[in-house]
């Protein structure tokens, strides 16, 4: 049976993993002419993504390439002095097992575990998909294949074609995210420092393993901008518009705009689609359900998607009228927790008011003070909220790893 998954990110070389462990015959087609190496920004991985990576075998490597960064320095605008914070204190109140790694570290694990069983097809990408199968390419000749997965992120090529535009299922939730890569001035090894303000957020943090840093910006607007997500250079000038008059670092990470060698600039948006399946395509991780860039636990959620993906697909012997609905049941509550989830987080990392930001500052000043036990024990109380991913059961699907298709 012939799968055709586009993108090359991490939910993509995820379900190709567990595609071809099923016995699927799977191919991977990816605009960028390379595997992306970037820079990246650092996302989580959360008990039930840890649980998987450690069915995949890839543990260790993930563990080698973690960023480390298990301290907070916060300042806050107008204000002196800062809050030194523990963030293993913070994760572990999150989740039993997490790490942070950098995107691209990851998706590089996930495709060197895939490469020598997946077909790659780079600087390519999908034009046109038909009832049958057939799929055109806008480089390639076209194939047929028995399915097709959108595994393209949240500006999905796969969604538009088949779906329709996105702004029909998209959700914006209020702020922006920029994130690019600058010279390690400062120093930072397992360190981040930031600087927290009414409406706007800076930050810079860096890793042993990496040559260089990374900025990160997160801010608010009354009212959504009006920008192609594609246009860098509109993007770079929103946000020198908005950090202007920001002291701390931000002039100086702001002067590093124009010789960045990564840059990525995102609305902080949800995708509410009613069903991700039509006919022979579906979608898995940002591309179908993304809660929200840095506030909903998307990386996390992608890898738990492929994986259910996957395995419905085997349970179903590559049945997709049943897998596709049966995916889409054992991962729905997750998916929407994990939108619940990221509203509200989206307006507490990014204070809105005076209040909400000394209500920040004091909470982080209560994270050095509170018992790590306590802490856990309350945040189990409300597993609804921020203890939304250890809640997650996976099924097992090891039953059918020796089917062939």
């Amino acid at each position: 049976m012939q799968i055709l998954i586009s993108g090359a990110s991490v939910a993509g070389p995820a379900l190709a993993y567990w595609l071809n462990r099923y016995g699927f015959d799977v191919t991977v087609v990816e605009r960028a002419p390379s595997l992306r190496k970037t820079g990246g920004h650092a996302i989580d991985l959360f008990r039930p993504a840890m649980d998987i990576v450690e069915k995949m075998g890839l543990i260790d490597p993930i563990l080698a390439r973690k960023t480390g960064t298990n301290w907070l320095t916060m300042y806050r605008e107008g204000a002196e002095g800062a809050v030194e914070v523990d963030l293993r204190r913070v994760f572990t109140a999150v989740s039993d097992r997490h790490v942070e790694i950098m995107r691209d570290d990851l998706s590089e694990i996930f495709y060197d575990a895939t490469r020598d069983d997946v077909e790659y097809v780079f600087d390519d990408s999908i034009t046109a998909i038909g009832e049958d199968g057939t799929v055109t390419f806008e480089r390639g000749a076209d194939r047929r294949f028995d399915l097709v997965v959108g595994a393209d992120g949240l500006h999905s090529n796969v969604r538009g074609l088949v779906f329709g535009p996105e702004s029909s299922f998209s959700t914006w939730i209020g702020a922006y995210l920029a994130v690019f890569s600058v010279p390690n001035y400062l120093g930072l090894d397992g360190r981040m420092e930031g600087l927290s303000g009414i409406g706007r957020v800076a930050g810079m943090y860096g890793a042993a393993h990496l040559a260089d840093a990374r900025a990160l910006f997160l801010f608010r607007t009354p009212e959504q901008l009006q920008y192609h997500h594609r246009d860098v250079a509109r993007q770079k000038e929103l946000l020198r518009e908005r950090f202007a008059g920001m002291d701390w670092e931000v002039p100086r990470l702001l002067a590093e705009l124009d010789r960045t060698p990564a840059f990525y600039f995102d609305s902080i948006t949800q995708l509410r689609l009613d069903t991700w399946s039509r006919g022979r395509v579906t979608l898995v991780g940002d591309a179908g359900y993304c809660p929200g860039p840095a506030v909903g636990g998307s990386t996390s959620l992608a890898v738990v998607g492929a994986y259910i993906l996957a395995g419905e697909l085997a349970a179903a012997h590559g049945d997709h009228e049943r897998a596709f609905p049966a995916y889409e049941a054992e991962i729905g509550e997750y998916v929407r927790r994990s939108r619940a989830f990221a509203v509200g987080a989206a307006k507490r990392i990014v204070p809105g008011t005076r209040f909400d930001l000394w209500a920040l500052t004091q909470a982080a000043r209560l994270i050095g003070h509170v018992p790590v036990a306590v802490s856990r024990a309350v945040t189990k109380l409300g597993s609804k909220g921020i203890r939304l991913h250890d809640s997650i059961a996976l099924k097992d699907y090891s039953a059918y790893e020796s089917v062939r298709q």
